[in-house]
């Protein structure tokens, strides 16, 4: 059985969720502590200047160790409205961005306060629009060791990651700057559409 530990992430990019649909069961790890500059509230998209940032501000403080499922969004930026901008600018030319726009809209415009919950409500519409048919579970306790899964936290990390050179696919921009591996699953569904599963099915963790 290929059993699968991993952070549930700001729209997890392509090395998550080609993990998460090869998996037989997936467990999300819900009972970590909280570490800035990481994919739990960031991920990465293609815009007109390259690859672009989008952060979900958050009221957390380094001093104290906070649990992932206790950090509050902080809401008092207007953060929705500008990730929803910036996706516009992003993709509003991209072959299917139409294709799933209403079911993705009102995530950024229904208020949530807490990241873990807006991460996991975000990763079930991206299943929705994928077609994807999973039934994740949730870690109960932490464990450094897990036992009976593969450990693909360490995917969390936003800083220093490896070159996985995954398959290219068009990209909006991608005259411009060329192809931008490992981006958001968001770059992936709304330039290969009904082909994104069978895209994210077709590529290789280097560590698996």
């Amino acid at each position: 059985m290929n059993n699968i530990l991993i952070h549930p992430t700001y729209f997890p990019n392509v090395a998550h969720f080609s993990a998460i649909v090869k998996a037989d069961n997936v467990y999300f790890e819900v009972t970590d502590n909280f570490v800035k500059q990481t994919y739990r509230n960031r991920t990465y998209i293609y815009g007109a200047n390259g690859k672009q940032t989008l952060n979900i501000p958050v009221v957390y403080s380094q001093k104290n160790r906070q649990l992932y499922s206790e950090v509050q969004i902080f809401n008092d930026e207007n953060w929705q409205a500008n990730h929803w901008k910036s996706l516009l600018s992003a993709y509003r030319t991209s072959p299917f961005f139409e294709y799933y726009e209403d079911e993705l809209q009102p995530l950024f415009e229904e208020k949530e306060d807490n990241i873990l919950n807006f991460n996991l409500k975000c990763i079930n519409v991206i299943c929705d629009c994928l077609q994807l048919d999973i039934t994740p579970l949730q870690t109960t306790v932490f464990e450094k060791t897990p036992t009976n899964k593969t450990d693909l936290r360490y995917l969390v990390n936003a800083k220093k990651e490896p070159l996985y050179n995954f398959e290219s696919y068009t990209q909006v921009f991608s005259t411009k700057h060329g192809f931008i591996e490992n981006l958001s699953i968001l770059d992936v569904l709304f330039n290969e559409g009904p082909n994104a599963l069978n895209y994210l099915e077709n590529q290789t963790l280097n560590s698996l």
